[in-house]
């Protein structure tokens, strides 16, 4: 009886491989496509790329200066934001710039099934950076002119709030449960707190010169903030709005950290830096540097691919997005985006 079980039992198995089932199948699992999101500030556009064969597969018109960018919970709509104030910055006299203009002003709203833009809803201000409420219903943006933060209902296409913050707000983050929105002021060295629920600042603190980005640990206890003009990565208390520690990366005025993001384990940190033209690796358990990479001229904005092996920086001055295996870690490709290249975002397909 034991022979006859087992024969019909390798007799079945060889059926099942035969037939092309799971057990002896020679086709290998097909990977998740995803695409990649870039938005380039002088060209006022989007470039769209393909993650499974590197490729840019379209490019649409938003805009004046789009710079952050964000998807809806869901995964269906894009959010930009745009803004007609002229480009600024390090070494430029503000005085000579033009006058700005506010309507355009706004934030853009991105359908991802027809890759179109439907509408741009307003967004205060000269807005910059945003994050999204967890129901998806609310946009928290910082308006780099007006010295605030708005909140904006999305729905409705207007403002429900303004919350007054430092002198040039850049990065606007929101916990990962929802309590609070991190504000980083460029001007005035701090990190204003605000609470979601109440829409009023809980605590401004001290952090370094010019933060530009935070990002918190899935538990929301701990955020990274990045400190451009001082080199250093600061490890912040989320809970108690202190810092840590600083992670020194580079010299000071030669390495500039910009954005950082999280791996989706948490347990590694990558940090952009600007004129530094490298992508520092931190291992979020010791704090330390464990690795670095060149990508290219000026890299800000960055995503992972859904698998967490391969790393796209947006590259300002080169008009490229590189390619960046992590297990390597290097450069394995740059795709040409747009004029001065900006925000990414990944979504999965």
């Amino acid at each position: 009886m034991k022979t006859f079980i087992l024969a019909v039992s390798i007799a079945a198995l060889v059926a099942t491989a035969c037939a092309g089932g799971p057990t002896g199948s020679n086709e290998s699992p097909r990977p998740h496509g995803y695409h990649i999101y870039v938005t380039n500030e002088r060209s006022g556009d989007l470039t769209i790329i393909d993650g499974m064969t590197q490729e840019a597969t379209a490019t649409v018109q938003l805009g004046k200066r789009p710079r952050g960018i964000h998807a809806s919970p869901d995964g269906k709509t894009i959010y930009v934001a745009l803004s007609g104030s002229p480009i600024g910055g390090p070494g430029v006299d503000e005085k000579k710039l033009p006058p700005p203009d506010k309507s355009a002003d706004g934030i853009g709203v991105f359908d991802v099934r027809t890759n179109k833009l439907l509408k741009v809803i307003p967004g205060g201000s000269d807005p910059e950076e945003f994050d999204i409420s967890k129901d998806g219903a609310l946009l928290y943006i910082s308006n780099e002119d007006a010295s605030q933060m708005s909140i904006i209902d999305i729905a409705a296409g207007k403002a429900v709030a303004s919350v007054p913050v430092g002198e040039e707000p850049e990065g606007v983050t929101l916990s990962p449960d929802g309590k609070v929105v991190f504000v980083t002021s460029e001007n005035n060295g701090t990190i204003s707190v605000i609470d979601s629920a109440m829409r009023t600042l809980i605590k401004t603190f001290p952090i370094g010169s010019r933060p530009r980005h935070v990002t918190f640990f899935p538990d929301s206890s701990k955020a990274y903030v990045t400190r451009e003009n001082d080199g250093i990565v600061t490890l912040v208390d989320a809970m108690k709005y202190e810092p840590i520690q600083d992670i020194q990366l580079g010299t000071p005025g030669q390495i500039k950290p910009m954005s950082v993001i999280l791996s989706s384990d948490a347990t590694r940190a990558y940090v952009s830096t600007g004129r530094g033209k490298t992508v520092f690796i931190i291992n979020t358990a010791t704090n330390a540097v464990t690795g670095s990479v060149e990508v290219g001229d000026r890299p800000w904005g960055m995503a992972l691919s859904p698998d967490g092996k391969t790393l796209y920086t947006a590259n300002g001055p080169s008009n490229d997005v590189s390619v960046v295996d992590l297990a390597t870690p290097s450069v394995t490709k740059k795709i040409k985006a747009g004029n001065s290249p900006w925000g990414v975002l990944m979504l999965p397909d």
